[in-house]
């Protein structure tokens, strides 16, 4: 992302803020970029190479399988998941991202959902076989991180993989806007309730971290 595409997110992510509302300006984005008024700034006509890279080279195969995509906005990296076979279901906060993803994709098998990463539906707790976590976490503000991460672990079932993928901080003070990219230590605090680090790698070129954890 380019300082410019991210102007209208860190504008209305800091009005959200001032308010108290650490998620509220993901709505209100996407309801500016559904008018042409906004750019979403993470937006991509294809999925995010590090998850297509991570899927081929794994050969994923998702039959009989369920997936959960987080922060899934217009549902690019969902169809993506979906293509190798998993029942998939993708959640955003924002009504709009998903309203988006359905018009995009009419005839998805994808269960596009409105949903809150803080708050999940309590019947997905250790339902999904992969758990695909994309920049979502670090576009929430420390105070509510570590929440955050333990509403993406909870989701994952016993024997299923969490791929998470983020941006790396490598220290000193967080920016005044998002993104806030993870540490190594909270990248490894996804193993939580149960998960274990399975592999993490930095990806140079891109600046990111790639990790896999999976719950016994």
């Amino acid at each position: 992302m380019t300082a410019d595409r991210d102007v209208d997110a860190n504008r209305l992510a800091a009005r959200s803020l001032a308010e108290g509302d650490p998620t509220g300006w993901f709505e209100r984005l996407y309801a500016e970029a559904a008018t042409g008024a906004a750019i979403v700034p993470w937006e991509r006509d294809a999925p995010n190479p590090l998850l297509a890279d991570w899927t081929a080279r794994r050969g994923l195969d998702g039959t009989d399988k369920r997936a959960l995509v987080v922060g899934c906005g217009y549902g690019v990296d969902a169809e993506h998941v979906a293509s190798l076979g998993f029942r998939t279901t993708a959640f955003d906060i924002s009504e709009t991202a998903i309203r988006g993803a359905r018009e995009r994709f009419p005839a998805s098998a994808v269960d596009y959902v409105v949903a809150d990463l803080l708050d999940p539906p309590a019947e997905w707790a250790e339902q999904f076989d992969l758990v695909v976590e994309s920049i979502t976490v670090q576009s929430m503000p420390l105070g509510v991180r570590d929440r955050a991460i333990t509403g993406v672990a909870q989701m994952v079932a016993p024997g299923g993989e969490l791929l998470v993928i983020a941006g790396i901080h490598d220290g000193g003070e967080h920016a005044d806007n998002p993104p806030w990219p993870l540490t190594r230590e909270e990248l490894e605090s996804f193993a939580v309730g149960g998960l274990r680090l399975e592999h993490v790698e930095r990806v140079a070129e891109a600046h990111r971290w790639r990790a896999v954890f999976r719950r016994a």
